[in-house]
């Protein structure tokens, strides 16, 4: 469903309007079935982009005038339940994605969060930023490397033990719910996710923490390609279907600090895709990503933390809200390849492949209102390069001839200013 620049305003300020009802509860009440107390709870994305192109078309939907793209970014609703006993169940689905979200049971030992086993589909144990809760992104876009490596959920099922401090899980698990066609990473695969938190209490948290994970490929092909931290527009560094693999392993660092109204986070990613039948040097591709970042509640809110993954506090004062600024540095590298020539005159093969690299900042503010608004902006500056032979994609500066051959490392700097309005219960 796309969303005009008239709907948009409209939306915001029906929302506006709403507000001066008391706040209501972060999730609805249901009903108390077979045992099991049942909430219903919501998250609803309207997204902005304004693109100042450098190379190539950003625009998701082509070239159609417009500088920016203009859409719903989810619907999710979810049924939450709590009982009998040590058990609990979610049901989730993003009506915009038209995909199943978290749909699992857990039970947790003796009443411990962090002791517990879980079947269905969740989060796989990848990426402190995927793991912490979507409606509380400290920016609009996810990091590169959470986007491009991440797994997202997964059918399986897993173990985790741990304390309030401390936890080591292992998970294992096959394709999503909801079927997508490849060379979306879907083979089934193994994880182990372990954290540690040597300080946490009084408003001071330290965290580290590291991952790996082992799956295959799903139709025996695999592709890496990132975004320029827009969830809307098209992909600017792609090393295109790679075929002939095997098998992904990806290995993960995080670490986060938060003291009082300040939080540091930054995590490390390397990917490592098997390939086979290519030769002895060109059977491995390897690409790598990291972000560190730094965000601030001026109104003076402590952060929290809870499962591994630090919280974000409600407003003190919520009539006034709850504002945040942050900054993000993020770098992803798709490189793992060369150029051969047959001949001094002959186009160039690529060896292995050669996606581009990608380096971005990000300059944000939130603004959180009541208990169940909020708003965002962004602002996100590219450098990227990548090799360009001959493409089919759409390129800002020749959008006719858009299947001439380059064969040349193209610059790439775009900048983009996002918007978000997010309404949650």
């Amino acid at each position: 469903m796309n969303l005009t620049r008239s709907t948009l305003v409209l939306a915001l300020l029906g929302a506006i309007g709403t507000l001066a009802a008391p706040a209501a509860h972060a999730q609805v009440a249901i009903d108390v079935i077979a045992d099991s107390e049942v909430t219903f709870e919501g998250l609803v994305q309207a997204d902005m982009y304004w693109y100042d192109a450098d190379f190539a078309l950003l625009n998701a939907d082509g070239p159609d005038g417009r500088d920016g793209d203009y859409e719903m970014r989810r619907a999710e609703l979810v049924l939450k339940g709590k009982g009998p006993g040590n058990i609990e169940w979610v049901m989730g689905y993003d009506a915009k994605a038209d995909k199943w979200l978290d749909v699992n049971a857990k039970y947790k030992f003796g009443g411990n969060g962090n002791h517990f086993v879980q079947v269905g589909q969740y989060k796989q144990l990848m990426s402190l930023e995927e793991l912490s809760s979507t409606k509380n992104n400290d920016f609009i876009a996810k990091a590169s490397i959470t986007n491009t490596f991440g797994l997202g959920r997964r059918l399986g099922g897993m173990y985790q033990y741990g304390d309030n401090n401390w936890a080591i899980a292992a998970s294992m698990y096959t394709r999503e719910l909801t079927e997508h066609p490849a060379p979306t990473p879907h083979g089934p695969g193994w994880g182990v996710r372990g954290y540690w938190a040597p300080i946490n209490g009084n408003g001071n948290i330290f965290h580290v923490g590291a991952s790996y994970n082992d799956y295959d490929t799903f139709g025996d092909a695999a592709q890496w390609r990132a975004r320029p931290l827009a969830d809307l527009s098209n992909r600017i560094v792609d090393t295109g279907t790679m075929r002939n693999t095997d098998r992904n392993k990806t290995f993960g660092l995080e670490s986060f600090w938060a003291h009082g109204p300040f939080k540091v986070q930054g995590e490390y990613m390397k990917t490592e895709t098997e390939r086979y039948g290519l030769g002895p040097n060109s059977e491995t591709f390897s690409a790598d990503g990291a972000y560190i970042s730094g965000l601030w509640n001026i109104t003076g809110e402590s952060f929290g933390y809870k499962n591994g993954v630090p919280t974000t506090p409600l407003p003190n004062n919520p009539a006034g809200g709850m504002w945040q600024v942050g900054l993000r540095y993020d770098t992803i590298d798709l490189n793992d390849g060369a150029l051969f020539r047959a001949t001094p005159t002959a186009n160039p093969t690529v060896l292995g492949a050669l996606g581009g690299e990608m380096d971005s900042w990000t300059v944000g503010v939130n603004w959180y209102w009541r208990s169940n608004f909020k708003f965002m902006l962004d602002y996100v500056m590219v450098d990227s390069s990548k090799y360009i032979g001959r493409t089919s994609a759409t390129y800002a500066e020749d959008p006719i001839n858009n299947n001439r051959t380059f064969n040349a490392v193209v610059d790439d700097n775009p900048n983009i200013l996002e918007a978000r309005l997010q309404f949650y219960w």
